[in-house]
C-alpha cells in the first residue's frame, strides 16, 4: 500500500518495501569474513529511523507549537487588535510552510519548526477566541484530542483498524470531499453570511470532521511503521513527525469546533 498522506505521499521511502535495496552480487569469501568480523549493528550505528526518533522529533515540533500557542493564549487579550493578524498570519504561514515541506524533495527540519511556530500562533489565537465565548472549552478540546489519539493508537496497535488499500482510498475520498466542502462553505459564508456549521445539522458535520481527522491518524501510524520497517535513514523521522503534528492540529481544531456547536446554547 502506497502512502496517500500529502506529507508522505510523494515519498517512495514510506511505501511498503520502498527504501531498502540490496546488492545482488554474490559475496566472496573475503566479503563474508569481513562481515563476520564486524561488531553487531544496532540502531545507534546504523543511522536508521526508529520509533524513538519519531517520538523525539514529534515532541520537539509539538513543543514549539505548544509554547507559541500558550504565549498567545496567556499574553494577548481577546480585544487586542494584534490578535486577528496573529491568527490569520499564523494560518497563512503555516499553510505555505506545509505545502513547501510536503512537496519538497529535501527534508527541511528548519521549515518544520517555522510551521510549528506559525501554527502555534494560529492555534493559540483561535483557542483564545473560543475560550472567551465558552469558558473551559480549550481544556475540553485538549483532553478530547489526547483521548482520540490514544484511542486510535490502541485500535491500530491491536489490529482493530487497519490501513488497508480500500480503507485508505475511502478515507482519502472523504478527506478531499470534506476539504472541498470547507472551501465552499467558507466562500458562501463570506458572500451571504450563512454557515453550514450554524445549521441544525452543523453538529453532525463537525462530528464527521472529528472522525475523519481521527482516522487519518491510523494512516499516519501505518506510514511511520512502514518507514521503520523499510529501514529509512534517521533524517526521515522529521517527515514522520511533521505528518503527525499536522494531523493532531487538524484534529484539535475539529474537536474545538464540535464542542463550540454543542455548547452554542450555553
Amino acid at each position: 500500500m502506497e502512502s496517500r498522506n500529502p506529507v508522505f505521499g510523494r515519498s517512495e521511502q514510506f511505501s511498503r518495501g520502498g527504501y531498502a535495496t540490496f546488492d545482488a552480487r554474490t559475496p566472496s569469501a573475503d566479503d563474508l569474513q569481513g562481515m563476520y568480523d564486524k561488531p553487531a549493528a544496532s540502531w545507534r550505528n546504523t543511522d536508521r529511523m526508529t520509533l524513538d526518533d519519531v517520538i523525539m522529533r514529534t515532541a520537539s515540533l509539538f513543543g514549539v507549537l505548544l509554547v507559541t500557542a500558550v504565549a498567545v493564549f496567556a499574553l494577548v487579550e481577546p480585544s487586542d487588535p494584534i490578535l486577528a493578524p496573529l491568527v490569520f498570519g499564523g494560518a497563512i504561514v503555516g499553510l505555505v510552510m506545509s505545502l513547501i515541506i510536503s512537496f519538497s524533495k529535501k527534508i527541511r527540519p528548519a521549515l518544520m519548526f517555522v510551521y510549528a511556530a506559525a501554527e502555534g500562533l494560529f492555534v493559540g489565537g483561535i483557542s483564545l477566541l473560543f475560550n472567551t465565548l465558552y469558558d473551559g472549552i480549550v481544556a475540553q478540546a485538549v483532553l478530547g484530542t489526547l483521548g482520540a489519539f490514544v484511542a486510535m493508537l490502541a485500535l491500530y496497535k491491536f489490529g482493530v483498524v487497519k490501513a488497508t488499500p480500500k480503507f485508505t482510498k475511502i478515507l482519502m475520498i472523504a478527506g478531499f470531499g470534506y476539504l472541498a466542502f470547507g472551501l465552499i462553505n467558507m466562500l458562501v459564508s463570506w458572500i451571504s453570511g450563512n454557515n453550514a456549521y450554524n445549521s441544525p445539522l452543523g453538529w453532525l458535520i463537525a462530528a464527521f470532521g472529528v472522525g475523519l481527522a481521527a482516522f487519518f491518524l491510523v494512516l499516519d501510524f501505518d506510514f511511520v511503521e512502514q518507514g521503520i520497517r523499510n529501514g529509512l535513514p534517521q533524517e526521515y523521522a522529521w517527515t514522520a513527525a511533521f505528518g503527525l503534528v499536522v494531523t493532531l492540529v487538524w484534529l484539535y481544531i475539529e474537536i474545538l469546533r464540535l464542542l463550540a456547536i454543542l455548547r452554542g446554547d450555553d
